[in-house]
């Protein structure tokens, strides 16, 4: 049975549970509407993550989903991954991606996922939550500062952190 989040007159948050059919399907839509997104690259998810990241994700005890359901309709998600910090030798949680379908936006959904974000992150013992963000998505920058985070940083001198990648091969596993 999914773990209950928290439930409001009209929301409920419900963690992924991806032996459930009903979530692991709200949970790849509401992801590729977000993939659709130019905030979420604007392409969609490729066929091979639809295809493969709900069994990947399945086993994985680093990751929690957390799914957002209003009248019974999935409007929201947020996902969420335990990483280390070595200079506090705690856990941390990752914020990976927050979801709210466009229809629902500007109504508290993301402000209620990222409340049970910090639930999680406390139940875990983390030592904070972690999260990136797109310099031009000024609506969700506005909703973290609002939520408490700020931009990371060691020393004021040294300046803030940046987010840097480097892509290892692009192309999908091959099976077998």
């Amino acid at each position: 049975m999914p773990t209950l989040h928290s439930q409001s007159a009209d929301t409920l948050l419900l963690t992924v549970d991806f032996d459930n059919n009903d979530h692991a399907r709200d949970f790849l839509a509401l992801l590729d509407h977000y993939a659709h997104d130019p905030m979420g690259g604007g392409d969609g998810l490729s066929l091979y993550a639809k295809a493969h990241l709900v069994e990947r994700l399945r086993t994985r005890t680093d990751f929690v989903g957390i799914l957002a359901y209003r009248h019974g309709c999935a409007v929201g998600l947020i996902n969420l991954i335990e990483g280390f910090s070595t200079f506090a030798a705690r856990p941390l949680l990752n914020v990976h991606d927050v979801v709210v379908h466009e229809s629902c936006r500007g109504q508290g959904i993301a402000q209620q996922l990222l409340e049970a974000a910090e639930q999680v992150a406390q139940t875990r013992g983390c030592c904070k939550l972690t999260l990136e963000v797109l310099e031009g998505n000024h609506g969700a920058r506005l909703l973290y500062q609002r939520a408490g985070f700020e931009p990371y940083g060691l020393d004021p001198a040294m300046g803030q952190a940046l987010f840097f990648e480097k892509k290892l091969n692009s192309e999908a596993p091959q099976a077998g």
